[in-house]
């Protein structure tokens, strides 16, 4: 190679190491970050460091060069997480992940794990604090990898290192009672009013899919249900252990539930009849925990 190729080569690899370093420090926050393994010199013989310090987001590693350190320390005084869940982007590779033990590290993830779509979870060793270390593979072409993930750091689970058993925890295989029901519209991450169009079954997952359709959106934590630009009504999937059984029925119904990397997981589910009822007689007798607007 001639010496002038040579030199502009290597000026023009320092100039996206720059625009990359600027661009780490333009779209990192308290919660997601996203950098460049180019901004580090190639044998500086450092890792690479980021603290988040929420108890969800995600993290995008491009170009990604030796070995990057996440650590997570949720800014809450009384949190109490345990397990931590991550779910790697389709696009993952060029990289495993590994949890930070004392020390030592193993392994959680590795860099073909974006294909499955799985979710890994761990349990943290300490309550408000865990590590997971992001070692790069190594690659005779770099510029198309990139690794990515989202993370949720989930509390008052037990152990489990199956996120659909985390899910399986939350869920409701059985109709909410009238208590549960009002605490449920209250504290729940979504909360929609809607009909059922299709109820589909992942039996590898050991999962159903609930679509529902026609629905007014109350309330949701992310962008579970999609609003259609025509009618103005809102839809979406809504997933629930397959042991629950979920079959198909006619009528409103009243969907509650929790989100977790962008998915609905189903709670209470009364049809909508049953819950006007049950919640104007909690108001009559002022035992609704809040308020809730009635068609």
């Amino acid at each position: 190679m001639k010496p002038r190729t040579t030199q502009w080569l290597n000026f023009v690899l320092c100039v996206i190491a720059l625009l990359e370093s600027l661009l780490t420090q333009c779209t990192a926050d308290h919660c997601n970050w996203r950098g460049s393994g180019l901004s580090r010199e190639a044998h500086s013989g450092t890792v690479q460091q980021v603290r988040l310090r929420c108890t969800e987001g995600s993290v995008e590693w491009m170009y990604p060069t030796q070995a990057l350190r996440v650590i997570l320390e949720p800014n809450l005084s009384s949190a109490r997480h345990t397990t931590v869940c991550i779910k790697p982007f389709r696009s993952f590779s060029g990289a495993n992940i590994y949890v930070e033990r004392a020390g030592e590290l193993d392994l959680l993830v590795n860099e073909q794990a974006g294909r499955r779509e799985r979710v890994y979870c761990f349990r943290a060793d300490s309550p408000q604090h865990a590590a997971v270390f992001l070692q790069a593979s190594p690659q005779q072409d770099i510029s198309r990898r990139t690794v990515g993930f989202q993370y949720e750091l989930l509390s008052n689970h037990s152990w489990t290192p199956d996120f659909h058993r985390v899910a399986e925890i939350e869920a409701v295989c059985r109709p909410c009672n009238n208590t549960e029901l009002l605490m449920a519209i209250c504290s729940s991450d979504f909360v929609v009013r809607g009909f059922i169009r299709a109820v589909s079954h992942e039996l590898d997952q050991q999962v159903s899919q609930v679509e529902v359709g026609g629905a007014r959106l109350y309330r949701q934590k992310n962008t579970a249900f999609q609003q259609d630009q025509g009618s103005g009504r809102w839809g979406g999937r809504i997933r629930t252990p397959l042991r629950c059984q979920a079959k198909q029925g006619e009528g409103d119904f009243l969907f509650t539930g929790t989100e977790h990397f962008g998915e609905a997981w189903l709670g209470c589910a009364p049809r909508y009849k049953d819950f006007v009822s049950v919640y104007r007689t909690a108001r009559e007798t002022r035992a609704n925990p809040c308020e809730f607007p009635l068609d």
